[in-house]
């Protein structure tokens, strides 16, 4: 008794320390699920608890059990794949029969994923190990970690999960029948949509081999991604191929990556943007690059795969959207039928977002964004299926060749001529007579109908034309005519047609194309009058005039009354006109001249302008010599008639020479020298007056026929040579070029000047072999320099003659002598002057155009002294002006204030600037200040000869010589 009361207080002290102890590990254990006989899916995901890098070895106290005890068990890690991370739950079966349940763990649960590294799934739990008997038997499931377990009545136990990976996103608890149905019902939901999608897929393909338009295929590529991408989130692939455990990730993350590239080339396609920029096609280009270099690191890592694919399909949709409104106002017709499709996308991609963030937790949501998916996709379809069936897409490249001869003509926009010859009707579509406009089918009915309203000098071969192909029943009608509209002004209609012969061998109709070609035959007419006329008082030309003399002079030696009289007019020291007044008013006083010459004139006779400031006239209505001779005085007095110009009168006078047919007169070539030499003569007498032609002038002519003959043999024996004049950069004072100066350095006569020898070579016929000689001297020195120093920045202008320029071969000697000194085209340019441009500007922009295009400069000489017209700036491709000395010596005080305004006009036209005349170096600083690039000058360099240009070159480059 004494010992039963001595240790009564341990024993009661021990009792309440366990009990203690028990109440501290029931606070702390698992708060069990209780589980009823009806209850069908149970989501346990909020029960579990996950214990992180614990190792192989776990302990954790269980549920309190029936009794209320809470135990402590240890669990080792059986399995390969265990991370270290552990799952507890516990489940208390509170009926009174025994639970069949299945624990099923989804491997990849769309909702909750993530956008950046989202969870494409895995192997979620290896084993589950229960507080109360034997491991849980796995059950075997593609999709998911499936465990059976059975509960006893009344049991509470507790379930430790070795995870397989270290995220869990959802445990369910299933009855098995409930969930062999659920299982049931979602194969046959996914077998239907994969089924439409896969001939959603064929079909697209199938349009695509029958349509090949870019459009077509980037359906169906997008098509084929989606299905793809469904196989997989469905999980039919594994059905398919094998795929090992682990590569489920990789391919999720590529289909996902092949759904958002073939996103950007269907949305690039359909829009056809290529046809409104070339930098959609640049950055569509990088887009999809991109995205394949991301479908490479999916094999390394698919999460991040996977997240720059979502953002990509995001942005696409959202630029879609912009672009799509854009087009849309602008009346786009694929944009606009692209709306509803659209409008299904960006729903689509808002219930996506709102199920990978968690915002909509269900599990309807995955198998419901994967149907969605395939309503859009059978939308596009649909649109891109209307474009194939609306447009005639399925037929197209089976029409019949009338089909295609229908649709060509439609497409030129030419107008169908249409004569139903058993009926006299002739039929045009569209309607000819509105486009004239007369009254509506005015010229509709009998093909004789058109003869009031074509052209007089038309009708008979127009009503002849007609008759032959009747009159032979074969041919063609291939005729140009003119027709009269309701102004009075004539169309000119290009009308090509063939007759179609019936059963009975005869024309039934006769059928063809009308084409207005009034503009080109304006053109043309252009073209013709500035080859033989003056641009600036609009008189023939030489040419012309020597081709009517000649037709003259072929009726006077049979026609005793026809004796032509020619003159020869030329106005004295007018150069002084154009240095003191301008260029400008030099050609307002000669289209003064011109008309009071033109006021003389008869029926019969003929005024033409030579040159610059030389005319001739041929005198046909009078015969009687004193006749000749008052109009010569006529002549002579409308010249020395006070001319006011500016406030001022100019009075000019002009020496005349002239000669009367005669049967020694054998051309009309020699019978104007003749009377050139008549005015030469006059000339030399002081000007201001007549000089009829006498035999004994021709010796007085002798001096120039021999300079003629000295200036051939010059050719042949290279006696010409070239000089350098530097074209100096303002900037740094280097030289960017040259330009090449013809010498003539005679035997006897020593150095002559280009303005003794030039105009000379001009007259007589020689000028184009010096201009080819020059140009190909010029490049071949340029390159001769180059391959010395190097490829240096250097250029070489060769200046461009008046018969140089109208030659047809000038495009094709240039390309010569760029290609025979093996020189870059944009190291060689010519400089034209405006006088020059402006003589024949139809001629002279067509030829531009053609050297430009070969890739040489071109520079205006002389600018501001000619026309000064800023329509040939931009009319004609130069890309250098040359500001005239005249301009740089001014000493107005609005010469800064012109100067500044050209330099800025040609920067705003996109031309260069270069300065002549500078003699001080302010002039060069102010130049420079206005933005002037170059500059040529005998301050910056007098012309020089190769030998000094190489040297100079030389020690300009120090660095790049050899």
């Amino acid at each position: 008794m004494t010992n039963s009361l001595r240790n009564g207080p341990l024993f009661a002290f021990l009792l309440a320390t366990m009990l203690t102890l028990c109440a501290a590990s029931s606070a702390f254990a698992v708060e069990p699920i209780k589980i009823a006989r009806d209850d069908v899916a149970l989501d346990l995901s909020r029960a579990v608890e996950i214990y992180r890098n614990q190792g192989e070895n776990f302990q954790v106290s269980t549920a309190p059990g029936p009794d209320g005890i809470v135990r402590r068990i240890e669990v080792e890690a059986n399995d390969a794949r265990s991370t270290g991370d552990w799952a507890v739950f516990a489940l208390a079966n509170t009926t009174d029969q025994q639970l069949d349940r299945l624990i099923v763990a989804p491997h990849f649960r769309l909702v909750n994923s993530g956008i950046f590294w989202p969870d494409l799934g895995s192997t979620r739990i290896a084993a589950i190990t229960p507080s109360e008997g034997f491991a849980l038997d796995r059950q075997t499931s593609p999709d998911a970690d499936v465990f059976r377990v059975t509960l006893n009545p009344g049991t509470v136990i507790t379930f430790i999960a070795e995870l397989a990976s270290p995220k869990l996103p959802q445990v369910y608890l299933w009855d098995p029948e409930s969930y062999k149905d659920s299982v049931n019902s979602y194969t046959l939901f996914r077998g239907i949509v994969i089924g439409i999608a896969g001939l959603l897929a064929l079909f697209l393909t199938i349009l695509f081999v029958v349509k090949g338009t870019s459009m077509f295929p980037a359906t169906a590529a997008l098509a084929w991604a989606v299905l793809a991408y469904i196989c997989v989130d469905f999980g039919f692939l594994n059905k398919v191929i094998e795929i090992s455990p682990g590569n489920e990730q990789m391919w999720r993350a590529g289909t996902e990556v092949a759904l958002a590239a073939t996103f950007v080339v269907f949305l690039f396609a359909y829009l056809n943007l290529n046809r409104w920029h070339g930098h959609f096609s640049y950055g569509a280009l990088v887009w999809i690059l991109g995205l394949l270099l991301i479908a490479g690191v999916a094999i390394v890592d698919p999460a991040v795969a996977a997240g720059i694919a979502r953002i990509s399909f995001a942005a696409t949709a959202l630029t879609g959207l912009g672009l799509i409104i854009f087009l849309g106002i602008r009346g786009y017709d694929r944009a606009i039928m692209l709306v509803p499709s659209w409008v299904m996308v960006l729903l689509w991609l808002c219930g996506s977002w709102m199920a990978i963030t968690g915002m909509l937790d269900n599990d309807i949501a995955q198998p419901a964004l994967g149907g969605g998916l395939i309503l859009i996709i059978l939308l596009i379809g649909f649109t891109v299926m209307q474009h194939a069936f609306a447009g005639g897409a399925l037929h197209q490249g089976l029409f019949s060749d009338l089909e295609r001869q229908a649709l060509a003509v439609a497409g030129s926009g030419d107008t169908v001529w249409d004569w139903d010859v058993l009926r006299d009707r002739v039929v045009t579509k569209p309607d000819v007579s509105i486009q004239l406009g007369l009254a509506p089918n005015s010229l509709g009915g009998a093909a004789r109908n058109w003869l009031p309203v074509l052209h007089a000098d038309d009708r008979d071969t127009f009503r002849t034309t007609l008759d032959v192909v009747l009159e032979h029943r074969r041919g063609r009608v291939s005729q140009n005519f003119r027709l009269r509209g309701a102004d009075g002004h004539y169309h000119w209609f290009a009308l090509r047609a063939r007759p179609v012969i019936g059963s009975d061998g005869e024309v039934i109709r006769c059928v063809g194309t009308m084409v207005d070609v009034t503009e080109q035959k304006k053109s043309e007419e252009r073209l013709l009058h500035d080859a033989v006329h003056d641009n600036l008082t609009g008189l023939p030309n030489r040419e012309l005039f020597m081709n009517r003399l000649e037709a003259i002079i072929s009726i006077a030696r049979t026609e005793e009354k026809v004796r032509p009289t020619v003159f020869v007019i030329d106005i004295d020291r007018f150069k002084q006109v154009n240095d003191g007044l301008g260029i400008s008013a030099g050609d307002t006083i000669l289209l003064t001249i011109a008309r009071r010459l033109h006021r003389l004139l008869k029926p019969k006779d003929s005024l033409s302008r030579f040159a610059g400031d030389q005319f001739a006239l041929m005198l046909l209505s009078e015969q009687d010599p004193a006749r000749i001779a008052g109009v010569a005085d006529a002549i002579k007095h409308a010249i020395n008639n006070p001319i006011t110009f500016a406030k001022r009168e100019i009075v000019l006078t002009a020496s005349i020479g002239l000669i009367t047919w005669t049967s020694a007169q054998t051309s009309a070539e020699d019978m104007v020298k003749d009377a050139e030499l008549a005015m030469h003569q006059a000339k030399r007498f002081g000007g201001d007056r007549i000089e009829p032609f006498r035999p004994a002038f021709r010796t007085v002519g002798t001096d120039r026929l021999q300079f003629e003959s000295d200036l051939r043999r010059a050719i042949e024996r290279r006696e010409f040579t070239l000089a350098y004049q530097p074209i100096v950069r303002l900037e740094d004072g280097s030289v960017a070029g040259f330009e090449a100066l013809l010498r003539w350095d005679h035997p006897r006569r020593g150095m002559i000047p280009p303005a003794d020898f030039i105009p000379v070579a001009e007259s007589c016929g020689l000028i184009v072999q010096l201009g080819l000689f020059a140009m190909q001297q010029a490049a071949e020195d340029l390159a001769g320099w180059q391959k010395q120093i190097g490829d240096a920045p250097l250029s070489v202008s060769v200046n461009l003659s008046s018969r140089q320029l109208i030659r047809r071969d000038l495009v094709s000697d240039v390309r010569s002598v760029i290609a025979r000194a093996n020189l870059k085209p944009r190291c060689f340019r010519l400089e034209l002057t405006e006088s020059l441009v402006m003589d024949n500007p139809e001629q002279t922009a067509h030829v531009l155009t053609k050297l430009k295009q070969l890739g040489i400069g071109l520079s205006l000489d002389d600018f501001g002294t000619g026309y000064s017209s800023l329509a040939y700036l931009t009319r004609f491709p130069f890309d250098t002006i040359k500001i005239d000395k005249s301009f740089v010596d001014d000493s107005t005080p609005k010469r800064a204030v012109l100067l500044k305004s050209m330099v800025n006009m040609a920067h705003e036209l996109g031309l260069s600037v270069v300065a002549e005349g500078i003699s001080d170096e302010r002039d060069a600083l102010e130049l420079r200040q206005m933005g002037c690039e170059y500059v040529q000058s005998f301050m910056f360099g007098a012309p020089m000869p190769g030998e000094q240009v190489l040297k100079t070159l030389k020690e300009q480059y120090p660095l790049t010589q050899a």
